[in-house]
């Protein structure tokens, strides 16, 4: 079978769904991401087979204004773009990430069967669950329901852009992303240990813990010690935060732990020869051979470096700055597996204390270790493929 995979022009999404393709390509399927040139190198970066579209590249946007009217430009490119190349490639089914409607809106125009995929925390609602978007906590009270309710209004609001399209390409059908999940399928690399308690997911939903090609990279760590490591990674969108890197440096310090830092090309050589305490400083490392040497992880809680910390059974501390990372780091606190800070207040005396809080009490591995077990039993992406193959079958 041939598969169309449509999601937005990011690493956070691209990678998992690069793993995805690439299971599907192991058992003879062809697998193709689709979007403006644009995105080409970010898929190609990950191992996966991209076709261009017309127009030149991806939009610029700031806030979240700016986001929602980026979705719905993307979406409604797609929907007029990509039709006539699914039919010129034979698709026989989409892929379609659950922040992309695109993929269901197409998929449902020209009659094929779709899957949702969730990178991201699943967008699927529930009475209790507020949206992926706030920092909330899990509270199953009426209050707490009433507080959950509410801010889906609000999501409604902000995203309304989006919806309209939604509404058009669908000939109002569909009023907004949730009508564009698949009644055949839906799949999630999340795990319930990491996402609050759902009690309204259809039975096409599946938790399968995060998707990743098997890699055979190592990691030497440097200035070998029996000191603890700690990794720091704020992601591949915030590796400029030079004043955040530079305390959470002071703090490792302070606590006479070994730092290795990737910053994704954002830091100058000043700006890395300025941090304090002398870390170990790379542009990029292969990240999942990183953790299996470390002790423990301080993340901006991006979703994928949360799960990949998980699997490798490491607590954290979580300095959530943008996006759906407030939601991932409530999850983090109510989980047990680490602990939060804002970096708003990430001084050097907060941060000092968060380290060595997480990286001395017991109770927080002991929650590392048990949603470690949960993924490593979810089945990850080779299930993932099962399910489809199996949907798509039935």
């Amino acid at each position: 079978m041939h598969f169309a995979i449509l999601c937005p022009p990011l690493t956070g999404h691209i990678k998992p769904l690069a793993a995805l393709a690439a299971e599907l390509e192991s058992r003879g399927h062809r697998a193709t991401f689709i979007h403006q040139v644009g995105a080409r190198h970010l898929v190609e970066g990950h191992g996966g087979t991209f076709a261009p579209l017309p127009g030149s590249g991806l939009g610029a946007h700031k806030g979240v204004g700016g986001t929602v009217k980026e979705m719905a430009r993307q979406t409604e490119m797609l929907c007029r773009e990509a039709p006539a190349l699914l039919r010129e490639f034979k698709v026989d089914a989409v892929i379609a990430d659950q922040l992309e409607p695109a993929g269901a809106l197409i998929a449902e125009k020209l009659g094929l069967p779709w899957i949702s995929a969730a990178c991201a925390l699943p967008i699927n609602r529930d009475p209790a669950v507020p949206p992926p978007y706030v920092g909330w906590s899990y509270d199953p009270s009426d209050k707490g329901r009433k507080w959950a309710q509410g801010g889906w209004r609000v999501s409604d609001f902000l995203m309304r852009r989006l919806s309209r399209v939604i509404q058009a390409q669908s000939g109002g059908r569909w009023r907004n992303l949730d009508d564009a999940l698949s009644p055949l399928l839906q799949i999630a690399q999340a795990v319930p240990a990491i996402d609050f308690p759902r009690e309204t997911l259809p039975g096409s939903f599946h938790y399968l813990g995060p998707w990743r090609r098997p890699s055979d990279d190592g990691f030497d760590p440097p200035g070998r010690s029996e000191r603890p490591l700690v990794y720091c990674s704020l992601g591949t969108l915030q590796g400029g935060r030079v004043a955040l890197f530079a305390s959470i440096a002071a703090a490792c310090a302070d606590l006479g732990l070994r730092l290795v830092l990737t910053h994704g090309g954002r830091l100058t050589r000043r700006e890395v020869e300025s941090l304090p305490g002398r870390p170990f400083v790379f542009d990029y490392l292969p990240q999942e051979a990183v953790l299996a040497e470390a002790d423990l992880v301080v993340t901006h809680a991006g979703f994928n470096t949360v799960l990949e910390t998980l699997a490798a059974g490491l607590p954290m501390v979580a300095l959530p700055i943008a996006f759906d990372q407030p939601a991932v780091a409530a999850r983090i606190a109510r989980a047990g597996v680490g602990e939060v800070v804002r970096p708003s207040r990430a001084t050097v005396n907060r941060l000092r204390a968060g380290i060595a809080k997480v990286l001395h009490e017991p109770a927080y591995r002991a929650a590392a270790q048990r949603v470690r077990a949960q993924i490593a039993s979810a089945g990850g992406v080779r299930r993932a493929v099962d399910l489809v193959e199996e949907a798509l079958r039935s």
